[in-house]
């Protein structure tokens, strides 16, 4: 399998923050989601990737290329989609076009036409007078102009209202579908990738909680409860999080570990209830 991004032991320290030793790999044609809490070092891994930070340590492959020591070959081949645009608000978006398309040789401008009236926006309008996911849209059309392989967002549908949100993730969707494409998809609202992700990256303060799959990583845990006298000590030391209540508990446990707890009432874990759980633990182990 053909790897479009490669992460190896990528490290960065800062005064109040540590990023360490993150790996993980994304394969051509598909999309992995990054998830984690606030401060947990997705912006930092994404500015990392991008060659906007220095790292402490750690290496970084895009399509098999040295992203620090390659790096405008690297760029001609990634797109970028932040949660807020990098035009001027001032500019038009055929301005916009004229700006950015002298960077890369192969900027197809009929392709830029096909998708500004895909996505309906006018050539003539400013970028400010834009809604948010227009703005997107424009971006996500400038990448797809020069073909980019790699697609990487930070947090694009904050903020975005449920038809924006719906229409970006139909057309990642529809980026990836050629088999070509990949994407690299951090966001906090775990609803877009139970949707569109296949693989699933997730940082808790600094360090890689899992990656893989998106299914394996859905079904690794589940939810036990039960009342007061049936929270024993092996549950609690085995429990990835917890909350308790004065009638009873709920714990998320591995899902191997559920034949140890014979009795007790068991449910699936949504991505949302296993960030809640492992965050808190990690809160509470300091």
């Amino acid at each position: 399998m053909t790897n479009y991004l490669e992460v190896r032991d990528l490290s960065k320290t800062f005064d109040t923050f540590q990023l360490r030793n993150v790996s993980f790999t994304l394969p051509k044609g598909y999309i992995m989601g990054l998830i984690g809490p606030n401060g947990a070092g997705k912006t930092t891994t994404i500015k990392l990737i991008l060659n906007m930070l220095k790292p402490s340590g750690g290496v970084v492959r895009v399509l098999g290329m040295d992203a620090a020591g390659q790096a405008q070959q690297v760029k001609a081949e990634l797109g970028v989609v932040f949660d807020t645009s990098y035009f001027s608000d001032q500019w038009t978006v055929s301005e916009a076009e004229r700006a950015i398309s002298v960077f890369y040789p192969g900027w197809d401008r009929g392709k830029f036409a096909r998708l500004l009236e895909q996505f309906h926006i006018a050539p003539g309008k400013k970028v400010k007078a834009l809604s948010k996911g227009m703005q997107m849209k424009l971006m996500l059309a400038c990448a797809f102009s020069y073909d980019a392989k790699l697609l990487i967002l930070d947090e694009p549908t904050s903020g975005l209202d449920p038809v924006s949100r719906d229409e970006l993730l139909s057309i990642l969707a529809a980026y990836i579908e050629d088999g070509q494409h990949s994407v690299l998809f951090s966001t906090h609202i775990t609803a877009d990738l139970e949707r569109c992700a296949d693989y699933i990256t997730y940082l808790r303060s600094g360090q890689v909680f899992f990656t893989g799959s998106k299914d394996e990583f859905v079904d690794m845990f589940r939810i036990v409860k039960g009342g007061t006298e049936e929270l024993t000590d092996e549950i609690r030391e085995r429990a990835a999080g917890m909350r308790t209540f004065p009638t009873g508990f709920e714990a998320l446990v591995k899902t191997e570990d559920i034949p140890r707890f014979p009795g007790l009432t068991v449910e699936g874990a949504s991505m949302d209830e296993i960030l809640v759980f492992t965050r808190r633990e990690g809160e509470e182990n300091g």
